[in-house]
């Protein structure tokens, strides 16, 4: 967490500790280490961010490739399909007379 720590001025919370009780003669005194704990919490939020922002980016460019493959491979009309519509187009128009 050095980064970290320089960014916020040096704050270090691995040493912030509750004490539960002292320790007597050569024992360790009981202390729940709390610092420990937000460090890991503050690194495990860190990574999720950017592995989030990883996801997301890819998964951006992954719709974008994909949204460019079906535009490139679609198909040209048949041939019969574009001689209707001119058809259609001619009549709508008035240049060709329906018999009825």
């Amino acid at each position: 967490m050095p980064p970290i720590g320089l960014l916020v001025g040096g704050v270090d919370f691995s040493s912030l500790r509750i004490l539960l009780s002292e320790g007597v003669a050569d024992a360790e005194p009981v202390a729940i280490n709390i610092g420990v704990f937000l460090n890991n919490v503050i690194s495990f939020l860190i990574v999720a961010l950017a592995v989030f922002m990883m996801v997301k980016a890819i998964n951006t460019l992954r719709r974008r490739l994909e949204r460019g493959q079906e535009q490139a491979a679609a198909p040209a009309p048949p041939p019969w399909e574009t001689y209707l519509k001119d058809i259609r187009d001619a009549v709508v128009k008035g240049d060709v007379e329906v018999k009825r």
